[in-house]
């Protein structure tokens, strides 16, 4: 019975340190990309043949995570009256979106990648580099859930083109010539598929407006 409380208390351990470096891992990688972009894709492309599962549970699932989660936080702690079914519409659609806006948005550009730029489809190349373009929109998405004052941060969505800027050529390998087309077109697809996401869904599922 001792050494069974005792493996328990030890996988408790071993997933909270887990847990604490996987989003130190996030925090960090999401700071270099805001801040240090240029840097930050160089030090990316070298673990582009990492194990594609890693980056999708250790950098994407936990962001979609805590958007989705701040969505339900937001609702309850920023609006006069406490409304459980509000907030859960809200965390909801944020989840819907976020989630089919970063999954669908991938397989846009790696068509775009195999039709516009003649490349071989690479889905999980295309997923690393939405996701990671994606970092700016993610964290906004998050404190604009929890601070919704600061409606005015939205405008700094735009900084997304220049990180995809900088990712294009040492990161996804594009050719100079075609930077411009490659940042524009994926840069629109990046921050327009969530969005026409949540206002179809708005459209077809009424009741998750709140």
């Amino acid at each position: 019975m001792n050494l069974f409380c005792i493996t328990l208390n030890l996988r408790y351990i071993c997933g909270r340190k887990n847990g604490n470096v996987m989003f130190k891992n996030l925090f960090n990688t999401a700071i270099s990309l805001i801040f240090r972009p240029s840097d930050a894709w160089k030090g990316l492309r070298e673990k582009r043949t990492d194990d594609h599962e890693s980056f999708l549970s250790g950098y994407v699932y936990p962001f979609i995570g805590m958007i989705t989660l701040a969505a339900f936080i937001g609702v309850l702690f920023t609006r006069k009256e406490f409304d459980l079914q509000i907030a859960l519409k809200a965390s909801i659609l944020a989840l819907l979106s976020a989630f089919g806006g970063f999954f669908l948005a991938s397989y846009f550009i790696n068509e775009v990648w195999h039709t516009l730029f003649h490349r071989e489809r690479n889905i999980k190349l295309c997923q690393c580099f939405v996701g990671y373009s994606s970092s700016l929109m993610f964290s906004l998405n998050i404190v604009l859930s929890l601070i919704p004052e600061f409606f005015f941060l939205r405008f700094f969505v735009l900084y997304t083109i220049y990180i995809a800027w900088e990712g294009a050529v040492p990161y996804m390998d594009v050719e100079e010539s075609e930077q411009l087309k490659f940042v524009g077109i994926s840069t629109i697809i990046i921050v327009l598929t969530p969005l026409t996401i949540e206002f179809i869904l708005g459209l077809l599922m009424p009741g998750l407006r709140f």
